[in-house]
């Protein structure tokens, strides 16, 4: 990372700002991926900043950051089916984990000294292993404190008592400087049903949706085919089964899928997926991870996924027309979002109680493709504004820091 120094209105000499960007990734690849591109547009918009990204993914090291940002990796956790957390790997209980993550962060932010921490979606980090940074931080005037918050959360009675169980909800009102949601108000108001104050709605920022990188990328598979792509796939296995059996049953179904199951799916199901790939002739070809999906995308004559963020955010940022099939457990987030994506015309939703979960259904989805109209007929200004926004946000929280120096 740069050590540069700048000097300010008065003189002296400051040092370069620093962004520290926390996500708890206690599943799959959301959170840190929306921080990786914060970071990378945070450093791109200001040649002096760094960004230190705090994750508990245990695919950050499959990843490439760009000059000047770097992460620390915590301790994983792994969610049970009985929405217990065990480690990951080491020989230590739940509550020697979550203690252990919390002096590792706390640590990291007093040596790094961050002039901005950006959290993502948990007010309180996992079990509440954010709140020692938080107080501490706040105490002593440090850093400027902004919670950001996807478009959509969970439907507005289940995230209450959630966040009220977390005593997220208190730590919003206590802590924060800036709620940054990255998406509009006018598709989805992710906090609709949480008890904030008139202080906090008036520290609330609506960013847009955050633009994926259109910069340069890598040469895509032989064209043209489908983009498949499940996220990080640990919940993807009815889908990728749905689109399977499509081609199955459809022999003349085209053009062909690369289907890419994510680094999630378990091995077992992904050895029981191949062997049904290998039955179809080369019309679907498969990869278990790629970190720059950026260049599948790019290829891609259309796309059917699942419905997270970082993927909607792909779609609308290479144009792509998508058939989105959402998750309904063990929340309603992804549904609610491509529900209002296709009132809006963005994709097209494969609802399995409207449409029917039958491989002739997800075959007609999938032949429907080319005839959807593409996301650019549709979309609304400033909806893919968000990166912008941001930058332009830590521009002025900095800003307000320099002068506090000065004073």
């Amino acid at each position: 990372m740069s050590n540069k120094n700048i000097t300010g209105r008065t003189g002296k000499i400051a040092r370069a700002p620093r962004v520290m960007l926390y996500s708890h990734d206690t599943f799959g690849l959301g959170h840190l991926r929306r921080s990786r591109a914060l970071a990378a547009a945070i450093t791109l918009a200001d040649p002096t900043a760094t960004a230190l990204i705090m994750t508990g993914s245990p695919m950050a090291g499959r990843f490439t950051f760009p000059h000047r940002v770097d992460h620390v990796r915590l301790p994983g956790v792994t969610k049970l089916a009985d929405g217990s957390y065990v480690s990951q790997s080491m020989d230590m209980t739940i509550e020697e984990t979550t203690d252990l993550r919390a002096g590792l962060i706390r640590a990291t932010a007093e040596q790094y000294r961050p002039d901005i921490l950006i959290v993502d979606k948990e007010p309180t980090g996992f079990r509440g292993e954010l709140l020692p940074t938080l107080d501490d931080l706040q105490s002593k005037g440090r850093a400027r404190l902004v919670l950001g918050l996807r478009d959509v959360l969970d439907e507005p009675e289940v995230l209450a008592r959630e966040w009220a169980r977390k005593g997220a909800l208190q730590a919003t009102e206590d802590f924060y400087d800036e709620i940054w949601v990255y998406g509009l108000r006018s598709i989805y108001d992710p906090t609709a049903g949480l008890d904030l104050s008139d202080k906090v709605h008036s520290r609330m920022y609506w960013t847009g949706y955050l633009r994926r990188d259109l910069g340069t990328v890598g040469t895509p598979p032989d064209q043209p085919y489908v983009l498949i792509t499940p996220g990080g796939g640990g919940d993807g296995k009815a889908m990728v089964d749905q689109v399977l059996a499509a081609y199955e049953q459809d022999p003349d179904l085209a053009p062909r899928a690369v289907l890419v199951y994510g680094p999630f799916l378990s091995g077992e199901d992904r050895e029981a997926f191949e062997a049904r790939v290998r039955h179809l002739d080369g019309r679907v070809t498969t990869i278990g991870f790629d970190a720059e999906i950026e260049t599948l995308f790019a290829g891609a004559e259309g796309v059917v996924s699942m419905g997270g963020y970082n993927t909607f955010c792909e779609i609308l940022s290479f144009d792509k027309r998508a058939v989105i099939v959402p998750r309904t457990v063990p929340r309603l987030e992804q549904w609610i979002r491509a529900s209002r994506a296709e009132d809006l015309g963005l994709i097209r939703m494969f609802d399995e109680k409207r449409d029917g979960a039958t491989a002739v259904a997800m075959a007609a989805a999938i032949r429907n493709l080319p005839r959807q109209p593409l996301p650019s007929q549709a979309i609304s200004a400033g909806l893919l504004d968000g990166l912008d926004y941001v930058t332009r946000r830590v521009k002025v929280l900095l800003a307000r820091r320099a002068d506090q120096a000065a004073e």
